[in-house]
């Protein structure tokens, strides 16, 4: 039995057959073993959410057949009684000491994440996040801009992907912490959204993605406040007029 957790959907612009998209640059995680059926819980409980039926499932556990690792599986999502995903996010961030490495498509943090952020940056971690240089939401992404000023810190990097579209949603933190999922860094993520998180304190497994990321790096360029501050008066216009809307983003 195996479960598979990341960013794809079915749709032909994830197979990269859309030409406006191009490549889609996404990220999954296989699982074996127990950790199956905590995917499945998750999914039973949306499952039941939504239509206030159970599915017929095979609940017996088995073991991995290769490795033996510990692993979290966290879903979160707007039945649960906390904001599971933010409050992840932001323990990350404000436990971080060296490196905070961000990936997500949506960027639209609230003032409690922006907040951390600036503190990390502030104590010297490395904090970069990437984002897509290619737009699929023009409002979120709009949006996006207006937050390259108030992070215009030391220590804090923003990059855009450009070969394609980046639709990955990864959290590196110190050597201690990967997490690859479906949740973006936006509103919609911590509060409305159903989402599911895979995280690890393999050494294995933070070094084969910061590896990864490594290689996504090479292929970005690298963003600074100028990109909001340098635009014409309409696209600023434009930007903060979206960013009215970020509490629902």
């Amino acid at each position: 039995t195996e479960a598979y957790v990341g960013g794809l959907n079915v749709g032909d612009e994830y197979l990269g057959k859309n030409p406006r998209f191009g490549a889609w640059r996404d990220t999954h995680v296989k699982l074996q073993g127990p950790s199956v059926l905590a995917v499945q819980l998750s999914f039973v409980n949306d499952w039941f959410w939504a239509v206030h039926a159970f599915p017929e499932l095979n609940w017996s556990p088995e073991a991995a057949p290769e490795r033996d690792e510990k692993v979290l599986v966290l879903p979160s999502g707007p039945s649960d009684h906390l904001e599971t995903w933010k409050l992840t996010l932001l323990h990350s961030i404000n436990t971080s000491h060296t490196r905070l490495w961000l990936v997500s498509p949506y960027f639209v943090p609230d003032s409690d994440i922006l907040s951390a952020l600036q503190l990390a940056a502030l104590r010297g971690v490395d904090i970069r996040i990437m984002l897509p240089e290619k737009p699929d939401h023009r409002v979120v992404y709009l949006a996006g801009f207006t937050y390259l000023p108030q992070l215009n810190l030391p220590n804090i990097h923003f990059f855009h992907y450009t070969p394609g579209f980046l639709h990955q949603k990864v959290l590196l933190k110190d050597l201690d912490l990967a997490i690859v999922g479906t949740a973006n860094t936006d509103n919609r993520s911590f509060r409305l959204n159903f989402e599911l998180g895979i995280a690890s304190v393999s050494p294995e497994f933070i070094s084969s993605v910061e590896t990864m990321l490594l290689s996504d790096f090479a292929e970005c360029k690298p963003v600074d406040a100028g990109a909001y501050h340098n635009r014409p008066f309409r696209f600023r216009f434009a930007a903060q007029v979206c960013r009215l809307f970020a509490p629902l983003l």
